[in-house]
């Protein structure tokens, strides 16, 4: 089953998608993702309405007017947007229509950046062959090969490609 982290790996990172697809889960360990559970565990305490588990994925926060998703970086904002994008098509998938705000807060800016985004019809055509394209990916035999990239060493699977 397709779930938001999956749509942002896959933007990210097609081996890092296929390794996470096919249960191979190294981010338990991994720092930067114990800094973004962090994160969000603090945003949870000062807010309601957040981490909403609907199906098969996890709504950071949710109000009448957005759905929120929050990251530590924007370092990859693209793979963030189609994470948000996803998560709005499913919700519209239920009679649900909000728009979206990526948030992303920086341990070393003093404020955190926005982003708006709203789901067009474009972006559900998208979103529905990515969906295909994933699958796909996943039912793969072969890893997809490593592409190192400047993101690579921050990266849970660092050592499972490189060591």
């Amino acid at each position: 089953m397709i779930n938001g982290t999956l749509m942002n790996y896959y933007f990210h990172c097609k081996r890092q998608c296929y390794l996470h697809g096919n249960k191979l889960n190294l981010e338990d360990n991994s720092e930067a993702v114990k800094i973004g559970k962090a994160i969000h565990e603090e945003k949870a305490e000062n807010s309601h309405n957040t981490e909403i588990a609907i199906d098969h994925i996890k709504l950071d926060k949710l109000t009448s007017e957005y759905l929120t998703e929050i990251k530590k970086s924007d370092a990859d904002e693209e793979a963030c947007k189609w994470q948000l994008l996803y998560y709005l098509w499913v919700l519209k998938q239920k009679g649900v229509i909000r728009k979206g705000k990526l948030e992303f807060v920086e341990r070393n800016k003093k404020s955190k950046k926005t982003v708006i985004h709203e789901l067009t019809k474009e972006d559900e055509v998208c979103i529905e062959s990515y969906i295909k394209e994933i699958e796909a990916l996943i039912r793969q035999e072969e890893v997809p090969p490593v592409r190192e990239q400047k993101h690579c060493k921050k990266c849970a699977y660092y050592e499972y490609c490189f060591i």
